[in-house]
């Protein structure tokens, strides 16, 4: 059974820091891209980050670049978001997905899904 595990949310004041880290098993996932995305109460689900499956290529959502960076280790399987500066609109569940592409593409493309893990920034 294939499964997308994220950890690492938790409480944390504005200004802070956070790595998020989201383990996959159940097949691998080295040759496909993989994403992170956000959902805040009453909103839509947000694109974060996205990775390439070598790693060479990265996307970020605008309201995150230059704080958080998405980084993967392929022999661990898993992918990681190191978010810094964080802000209290920061605070959602952030989700991991892995992409049937090996390059990052359209949200449609994400098709393995992790349950999330929560963030919550406090000013």
């Amino acid at each position: 059974q294939v499964q997308l595990v994220e950890s690492g949310g938790g409480l944390v004041q504005a200004g802070g820091s956070l790595r998020l880290s989201c383990a996959a098993s159940g097949r691998t996932f080295s040759r496909n891209a993989m994403g992170w995305f956000r959902q805040a109460p009453g909103k839509e689900r947000e694109f974060v980050a996205a990775i390439s499956w070598s790693g060479a290529i990265t996307y970020y959502g605008d309201s995150v670049k230059g704080r958080f960076t998405i980084s993967r280790d392929n022999a661990k399987n898993t992918v990681y978001l190191q978010m810094n500066s964080l802000k209290p609109e920061d605070t959602a569940v952030y989700s991991c997905a892995a992409s049937l592409s090996v390059v990052p593409g359209p949200s449609h493309e994400y098709t393995y899904w992790g349950q999330g893990t929560q963030v919550t920034v406090s000013s």
